[in-house]
């Protein structure tokens, strides 16, 4: 089962959701966690140890002059606007390329090649037992979050159980998150913004066909609009964390609120189990 943990907006509580998860669901099984928010990763803090890296690239166009006549026939077929073709040379932007390769198939004399273009990392650690998790690193300047989302989680592709932390917001990044997944959990608070960024994300998982729940963080017990809003749109609110100076305190720390107070425990496991209900999907 491929399980997405989304928000429409930062801050909510999503990671802290998924580490929780993650955490208890290793004591009973094999976990993968892979931690999408690739711009600003921050999984690793909860579970700390020592992890094996490799560098994420991607490939893009090296241009030989000496070859290249200016046709202009690789600018023509680029619509990023990777690649300016004057007079007497090649303009080259490789953070406007998306690596596509039909540069290197539109040159009529085989004039551009590709070579491989670092853009991040991918870090792959065993914190505990039963958990694996892999974390991916946006070079910092880079615009290609994606590859490596993609690449994260191609790592994680043939694993049991895997629970994909997503970045906030419904950009490409979050979609190449999504992508695959049979099922969403959908982390809110109970303020304005809170609910008009849920409905964006609901959106998201809506057009992808992934069936989502619902889990308010920070609740102050005042949450009638945010549950109004679930009953309207068929989202089950899966579970309550209440608005808690205990559990920020916990978590400012950096542990876990599972790992401080496990009888937290019982209710992620049901929280799994509810997202597990919405496919069929077995573990």
């Amino acid at each position: 089962m491929k399980l997405a943990i989304a928000s429409g907006k930062g801050g909510t509580g999503k990671s802290m959701v998924a580490a929780n998860l993650a955490f208890t669901l290793a004591w009973t099984g094999p976990v993968t966690l892979v931690d999408c928010d690739v711009e600003e990763p921050n999984l690793h803090l909860f579970f700390p140890a020592i992890a094996s890296t490799r560098e994420v690239t991607m490939p893009v166009p090296v241009i030989d002059e000496t070859a290249c006549q200016h046709c202009g026939k690789c600018g023509e077929f680029c619509q990023y606007g990777a690649l300016t073709v004057l007079p007497n040379r090649i303009l080259l932007f490789p953070e406007l390329c998306h690596s596509c390769g039909g540069c290197t198939l539109v040159c009529p004399n085989d004039a551009i090649h590709e070579e491989p273009k670092r853009i991040g990392t991918l870090s792959v650690s065993n914190p505990q037992p039963g958990l694996k998790l892999i974390s991916g690193t946006l070079d910092t300047g880079s615009p290609h979050a994606v590859p490596v989302i993609r690449e994260a989680k191609n790592q994680a592709a043939h694993d049991p159980c895997v629970i994909l932390d997503t970045a906030p917001g419904t950009s490409c990044p979050v979609v190449e998150a999504l992508d695959g997944c049979d099922a969403c959990i959908l982390v809110t608070e109970s303020t304005p913004l809170g609910l008009h960024d849920l409905q964006l994300a609901m959106d998201v998982a809506a057009r992808l066909g992934i069936p989502a729940g619902v889990v308010i963080n920070r609740s102050d017990g005042k949450d009638e609009e945010t549950l109004r809003f679930c009953i309207d749109h068929d989202l089950e609110v899966m579970m309550t964390i209440p608005f808690s100076r205990e559990i920020a305190a916990i978590q400012n720390r950096g542990d876990l609120l599972c790992r401080a107070r496990p009888e937290w425990q019982k209710d992620f496991c049901s929280l799994f189990f509810k997202c597990r209900a919405l496919t069929g999907v077995e573990r």
